[in-house]
Parts: structure tokens; sequence; C-alpha cells
């Protein structure tokens, strides 16, 4: 079985004291057109690994920005299939890992095993399943490993002890840190616990650690980046995309002005 992308990109950078710039891309948003053009280019202006929303009616973890985003794909009648089939396109694009985000209901719905056989033909990396219960993680942890795909958690500042050491050790690729308490959005400032809570994690998983909720300028890549292995941008990329969609932008206006978003981010990086 051939190197796991993520694996390969986090072997890379810590290499050459690199850090990953991961964005996030609602499916489908404002269509599909526009995601794979976005899967495809944004690497090039310094997307180490790209966070894939698979839109649903009853989001777990995201806020309004990005529960907008799900409600108007979900309104055009987008399909999992057709994301399936969006990646399967660009992978001779980019060669990027690509994660799917997606409620543990879409999984369970389709079938576990089918799902991840399914993302792994597609070309997807690995999985975040944010509602995902911690008692369900290991058995799905050891079927995306047989499949080449990685099982990325979530942990947040105030997970018990208990919570935040199994997660740490379950946790495929990396850690997904949410840096602030509550749903995703961007804030002003990120809060003063991250670094001891990053260290604490990387030292009991023994993985990378990337942080994610609240991030949304070059300034806070560049500190999240101090003491993590990557910065993790939501919110931010996809209010910009509903701003030039209201306001009658071209898919190709779009892509570019995604695009050079991704690139003024990346700037956090150096």
């Amino acid at each position: 079985m051939p190197e796991n992308r993520i694996d390969a990109t986090f072997a890379k950078l810590a290499a050459t004291g690199g850090k990953a710039l991961m964005p996030y891309v609602t499916a489908g948003y404002p269509n599909l057109d526009v995601t794979a053009e976005l899967l495809a280019q944004i690497p090039s202006a310094g997307a180490s690994v790209i966070e894939l929303g698979i839109p649903y009616s009853d989001p777990i973890a995201d806020g309004p920005v990005i529960q907008e985003s799900f409600t108007r794909a979900l309104a055009r009648g987008l399909r999992i299939q057709e994301v399936f089939e969006t990646v399967r396109k660009v992978r001779d694009k980019t060669d990027a890992p690509i994660l799917s985000m997606v409620s543990f209901s879409i999984v369970y719905r389709i079938g576990v095993a089918a799902y991840i056989t399914q993302a792994a033909d597609a070309g997807f990396d690995g999985l975040i399943l944010p509602d995902l219960s911690l008692e369900e993680a290991p058995a799905i942890a050891e079927r995306t490993a047989d499949a080449g795909l990685r099982l990325v958690m979530l942990v947040a500042p105030t997970s018990s002890t208990d919570r935040f050491e199994q997660i740490a050790r379950i946790s495929q690729g990396f850690v997904y840190y949410i840096a602030v308490a509550g749903t995703t959005g961007e804030r002003d400032r990120l809060p003063s616990d991250l670094p001891d809570n990053v260290r604490r994690l990387r030292k009991i998983g023994g993985k990378p650690v990337c942080v994610g909720f609240g991030i949304s300028r070059p300034e806070h890549v560049r500190d999240v980046c101090r003491v993590a292995d990557g910065a993790i941008v939501g919110s931010a990329i996809v209010r910009r995309i509903t701003a030039a969609v209201d306001n009658g932008a071209s898919d190709e206006v779009i892509v570019r002005q995604i695009t050079d978003f991704v690139g003024d981010l990346a700037t956090g990086l150096t």
C-alpha cells in the first residue's frame, strides 16, 4: 500500500522545519466546478493539506458561516457521490492530501465500510468525523488504517484529562486541536492556554498537532505555527466565498480571490 499523503506531507515538513497550512472548503459551494478548481489550485498558493467539508443538514461543530454554505450547497441538490467524483477528477492535478470532514451520520447511512472504501477509491487521504463517539473511534481507526486512510480526531481545550489523552493516542495522521470552545468562526485573538495544550498533545500522542477554530489572518497562522505543526482556516475562507457569490462574482473570480487569500495566509508560515 502506498504511503499515505498526510503522513508523507508531515514527514517532509518535519524534515525541513516547515509547518502546514490547512484551508477548509465546503464541497459543492458555490458549485462543484469551483470546488474542483480550488482543490487543484490552492496547493500552489501554500496549502499543505485540504479539508473538504461535506454539507450536512444538522452540522455539529460548524458556526453560522459554514452552516450557511451547507444550506446553499444542499439546496442545489448536492450528493455525496458527486463529491467523490469531483475528488477523483482532480487527483491527477494535485498530490496534496485531502481530508473529508463529514458527519458520522452520513457515514453510518452509507455504511462505514462502504464510505471508507469509496473515499479511498476517490482519492481522499483521511476522515474527520466531528460527531464520532470516543467509544466507536478505535474500531473506525482500524478500518481507516486498513484502507490506507487516516482518522483525524478533534480535541477541545475543555476535554477531560482522560479524553484528552485517549484522543491523542487514537488520532491518526495528526491531532486536530480546537483552539476555542464552541463552534467554528473567526476570532480576534487566540487563547493563552493553546501552547501548553499543543505541547501536551504532541507529547502524549507522538503525532503532529494542527490547530483550528478562530484562525483567520496571517498573524494567527504565524502565532499558531510557533507551537503547533499546522494551522487550519475555515470560516474566513467560506465567508469570502459567500461575499463573492453575493456580489455576483464569476466562478473564475471566486477561485482567484480564494487562491490569493490562501497565499496571504501562507505568508504566516515564513
